[in-house]
């Protein structure tokens, strides 16, 4: 998978992690943009899943942070929140692979803020920016999002 083609899915499977579920892109039928859409979907369907199973207490600590970022310090205080928690969850689980935990602690966070902390803006941004500088080349060695999203059930 090419590097840019990552990360415009990536970019689309965040979006779509944002959006309410009714507010879901349509699929008409077969083709490749509406087959796209329609993985993009089942993706963030199953990283929003995986981003329920958040323990609020623990999560909101790491909050603070990031609710008093400017937009500008957002991806900051987004990144230190989710290594923050992926080490908390390594150090419970060390037998996980750590991307795991780092995947499930950036998609925690961001559903929690999504939720949470509507007015804090530049978070979608800050997830994508975080996936693509830190996560990227994990993903596309477990043969890209599909296979990456269902190997931390």
């Amino acid at each position: 998978m090419a590097p840019e083609h990552f990360k415009s899915q990536t970019k689309a499977i965040i979006s779509c992690l944002f959006q309410n579920e009714r507010d879901m892109f349509e699929t008409d039928g077969p083709g490749s943009l509406e087959d796209e859409n329609a993985d993009v979907m089942k993706i963030a369907d199953k990283l929003r899943q995986l981003g329920d199973l958040y323990d609020e207490t623990v999560i909101q600590p790491l909050m603070k942070e990031v609710r008093a970022a400017s937009k500008q310090q957002v991806e900051t205080a987004f990144s230190n929140g989710v290594e923050s928690l992926s080490k908390m969850w390594v150090a419970e689980r060390a037998e996980v692979v750590p991307e795991k935990h780092l995947l499930k602690a950036t998609i925690t966070l961001a559903i929690y803020m999504k939720k949470n902390c509507p007015d804090v803006t530049g978070v979608q941004e800050a997830v994508t920016s975080f996936i693509n500088n830190r996560l990227a080349s994990w993903i596309i060695q477990q043969g890209g999002w599909e296979k990456a999203s269902l190997s931390c059930d």
